[in-house]
């Protein structure tokens, strides 16, 4: 577990007061009208919350008048199908009335309407500790689209029109998946949080032009400690700075999200996940969008993109296990065995936050491992991506629990023979983990000698079970991201690569069906 901060990065927490860090963030992330719903963050606020129960604010009592009211925070997701459906969210510092989304194929021409939800989110006060808080999210679903098309958009209500002159530079684009499969990019990680590291992988993000992110989970860190209990550290307020952080990104990029431990807030719902649903529009092609937002599936050319609420089976962080009964894990079986054998898919890629095999701080979690690693060799899942450990690290091929084969740097790998890739992509922007004592970093133009490594896997209760593994192949102790160039046609390939913050690539290597 994770000691309450505000998610500014060493060494520069220790160089500066609560004070200052919060003056950092303010003038770096948040816009101004945005402060009355930031104020706790000044306080030091991370402490222990006590007990606190969410409602819905009255929207009739707290509009300003909507001309004053700026919109930020934007942020796209697929629709169920990212062919023709984009869902558009944001928020508002105060209620607005009628919300909407004005879209089009030129900036100079919004003409279709699509009307917007409102979903207000209400944190009580905690004694001592930070005020009630209201915020607001604002979402619409845009359907109807046609696909591999740029379409331009703004957001707006009543008071706020995106087309009026004064506003029309927040007018944006996203572009909607091919008809045909082609070349693309994706890119992905985790545990990111507020921070200059966290603003800096953006930037590296926004130069790989991918066609959508995936979020791993530990999205924002307001709850600091990540047990999923009221006794965590909470300040709601940090949601506000993480998304006008990402804004420049997500405003184009759909960002793909599925939940961490972090993202576990306790305050809103017996399972924590009220503030991500109101929060987040995701796909609702999982088996319970509503209780388990962080569980759906899409398609995007001739990959298919499975993302996984790992609360639901962690051995090491015990809040939400077995919360769906058995549900998910069912529902994963079906999905990867319809996405198999669906026509024009080649490669399947899951993502979620525990880790299946890691050797860095959080370790492995033997409860992802027995309920989902027989299902990923069944149904021969190309690449697992997680966060959670705050470093980079990749596997060899993974079979049966073995390696199946070497896949060092530049190597490349077949899940039809050879097992499954795992890799930890947990540098976003958090502050960083280490590898075990005398292990050190092997990565592209740094590589060590291989050897075994001593870790551990959680088990049930949240007992440890010694281990020494040979399948560590790649480590970075550094913020980083994934960058996966997906190829389809006679010789479809993932092309993965590991960058660090200044762009060069640390890691590479290529995963090809039945060669």
């Amino acid at each position: 577990m994770e000691t309450p901060d505000v998610g500014i990065p060493h060494p520069l927490a220790e160089r500066l007061s609560m004070a200052e860090q919060y003056e950092y963030l303010r003038t770096r992330v948040l816009p101004r009208r945005t402060l009355v719903t930031a104020g706790a963050v000044a306080g030091g606020l991370l402490a222990g919350c006590g007990t606190a129960s969410a409602g819905r604010p009255d929207p009739a009592t707290s509009r300003a008048p909507g001309s004053a009211v700026l919109p930020f925070g934007r942020h796209l997701a697929f629709g169920s199908d990212p062919r023709t459906g984009m869902r558009i969210s944001w928020q508002v510092p105060s209620a607005v009335k009628r919300p909407y989304v004005r879209v089009g194929l030129r900036p100079d021409d919004l003409g279709h309407r699509v009307a917007a939800e409102l979903r207000p989110l209400h944190t009580p006060a905690a004694q001592g500790v930070r005020p009630a808080l209201e915020q607001y999210y604002v979402h619409a679903a845009v359907a109807g689209l046609t696909p591999g098309t740029t379409y331009y958009y703004g957001v707006g209500h009543d008071g706020w029109d995106p087309t009026a002159s004064a506003h029309r530079a927040a007018i944006t684009s996203f572009r909607t998946a091919p008809a045909r499969p082609g070349r693309f990019v994706f890119t992905a990680f985790g545990d990111q949080g507020v921070s200059r590291a966290a603003h800096a992988n953006d930037d590296v993000l926004l130069r790989q032009k991918p066609a959508f992110h995936l979020h791993a989970g530990d999205i924002c860190y307001a709850d600091a400690n990540g047990t999923g209990r009221k006794t965590d550290g909470y300040d709601p307020a940090f949601w506000d700075l993480f998304l006008k952080q990402n804004e420049p990104v997500a405003r184009s990029v759909p960002w793909m999200v599925t939940t961490g431990n972090h993202d576990m807030e306790a305050w809103y719902s017996p399972d924590g996940y009220g503030g991500q649903l109101a929060r987040f529009s995701l796909p609702e092609t999982g088996f319970d969008p509503h209780g388990t937002p962080g569980a759906y599936a899409f398609t995007y050319g001739n990959a298919a993109f499975v993302a996984l609420d790992a609360n639901d089976v962690s051995y090491e962080i015990p809040a939400n296990l077995g919360h769906t009964g058995g549900r998910q894990t069912a529902w994963l079986d079906r999905t990867l065995r319809r996405l198999r054998a669906t026509h024009g898919i080649d490669f399947l890629v899951v993502f979620f936050h525990h880790c299946a095999y890691s050797t860095s701080q959080h370790a492995s979690d033997g409860g992802v491992r027995r309920e989902w690693l027989p299902l990923f060799a069944k149904h021969q899942v190309d690449l697992v991506i997680n966060g959670h450990n705050h470093v980079y690290e990749r596997t060899d091929a993974i079979r049966a629990g073995r390696i199946g084969r070497a896949v060092p740097v530049g190597g490349s790998t077949d899940p039809t023979r050879d097992g499954t890739v795992y890799v930890t992509a947990g540098g976003g922007g958090r502050d960083l983990y280490s590898f075990p004592s005398g292990v050190k970093d092997s990565y592209e133009g740094h590589v060590t000698r291989h050897g075994a490594v001593p870790t551990f896997v959680w088990g049930k209760g949240g007992g440890r079970a010694s281990e020494t593994v040979e399948w560590s192949r790649v480590r970075y102790t550094g913020f980083s991201l994934l960058s996966v160039e997906v190829r389809a046609g006679t010789s479809p390939r993932l092309a993965v690569s590991a960058l660090a913050q200044n762009g060069r690539r640390i890691d590479h290597f290529e995963v090809r069906r039945g060669r």
